[in-house]
């Protein structure tokens, strides 16, 4: 049907989903988001909510599906959860008194860009991965945009494929970016993935975006020099960002490296069969090894134990440092129980501190960070007043 027949409405949403073609669009239309299309048809059958119509002009009717607005985070979890894309648009401004409401998309949700406390998992780290593979070469980047880390390292080897494949399976990224020149199938890993045009990833521009987000003049400072394919995943990211949650760009303040040489290998069959961070069964952290080991009771200390497990050490030095924590506190039971009794006061503080960076924070968050700063010193006063340098327990 020529657009002078359809309804206002309905070149209003056209022009926005044009915008954003690849994203499931949440339309506000009074006190619901409605879909459209094939959106309605994807949200009707992975929400299993009726599918309708509506009238776009005359004798037209196009598919329909749609939530209570004030609903719409439950319903926003399940969709991301499948992979989807999730771009919301609200009605801004004043209604005209001859016209048409304003409207226009206010964030993009993907699986890898969650900012949203409600949709976040607590125990685990929500990455955002991105790789670059060329001949026997590979960049991995990942971020996880509500702790601010930023991490990338290059890779080589006769089966890059597979090494890649396996950093995936450790990192368990929510979602992972590749250039649609590169031929990967998302049977991989568990990931979700997202083809992206090759062009983000050239060398010279993400060069270019790396050196603006940083405020800097040379990336050496961050330990990529000699590594282009990193530099172009980490690049990407910082584009991907900017186009899908600009407001996370301020929570990165720094880009780190890292060497699979710092931590034992493992291939994909490998992690699969000693089930560090999932059973092979059923597929939950219960039953695995990260399971039997998990008695954390802070979010904090849950995401770093899920690192630790998924990353053993190789260095010697390290691991005794690592020990001797452990045996300090395996060796007095009561001031254990004391710390654990202290810690499980604490909230978020990584997450809530990256949501006041980031703009995001309300009351709540800052009277959650008030509350847990004044629990801080309690625990510190239990610790040994001058542990070794060589002990864990020095950082604290």
């Amino acid at each position: 049907m020529p657009k002078t027949k359809l309804t206002p409405v309905r070149r209003q949403y056209l022009e926005i989903k044009r915008q954003y073609p690849n994203a499931i669009i949440f339309f506000r239309l009074g006190d619901f988001y409605e879909t459209f299309d094939e959106d309605a048809k994807i949200v009707s059958r992975v929400l299993d909510i009726v599918l309708t119509s509506r009238s776009v002009g005359k004798g037209t009717r196009v598919p329909m599906a749609g939530i209570p607005h004030h609903a719409a985070e439950n319903y926003l979890s399940r969709l991301i959860d499948a992979g989807h894309h999730v771009a919301i648009c609200e009605q801004v401004g004043t209604q005209p008194i001859n016209g048409l409401m304003p409207r226009e998309v206010v964030r993009v949700i993907t699986p890898g860009t969650i900012l949203e406390q409600s949709l976040l998992p607590g125990d685990a780290n929500n990455y955002l991965g991105c790789i670059v593979i060329e001949e026997k070469r590979a960049g991995v980047a990942y971020v996880d945009i509500t702790t601010g880390e930023f991490s990338v390292t290059e890779l080589s080897g006769a089966d890059i494929r597979e090494s890649v494949r396996s950093e995936l399976l450790r990192l368990h990224p929510a979602e992972t970016l590749f250039p649609d020149t590169l031929t990967w199938g998302e049977n991989n890993t568990s990931s979700h993935y997202t083809e992206w045009p090759a062009w983000h990833f050239e060398e010279m521009r993400c060069e270019s975006v790396l050196k603006e987000q940083f405020a800097v003049v040379s990336l050496d400072g961050f330990g990529v020099r000699g590594q282009p394919l990193a530099i172009r995943a980490a690049g990407a990211v910082v584009q991907y960002l900017a186009e899908t949650r600009p407001e996370a760009l301020k929570l990165l303040s720094t880009l780190s490296t890292y060497s699979l040489d710092e931590f034992m290998t493992l291939d994909a069959a490998t992690r699969r069969n000693l089930e560090l961070t999932e059973t092979i069964r059923k597929g939950t952290t219960e039953g695995s090894l990260l399971g039997v080991l998990d008695c954390t009771v802070t979010p904090m200390g849950k995401r770093l134990l899920r690192r630790w497990v998924s990353k053993p050490l190789l260095d010697v030095g390290t691991i005794r440092k690592r020990h001797d924590g452990v045996g300090f506190f395996f060796s007095d039971g009561l001031l254990r129980a004391e710390i654990r009794d202290e810690l499980k006061s604490l909230n978020d503080l990584e997450r809530l501190v990256n949501r006041v960076v980031g703009g995001t924070a309300q009351p709540r968050d800052l009277v959650a960070i008030r509350s847990t700063l004044g629990r801080l010193p309690s625990v510190r006063e239990l610790l040994p007043p001058h542990p070794p340098e060589e002990s864990p327990l020095g950082e604290l």
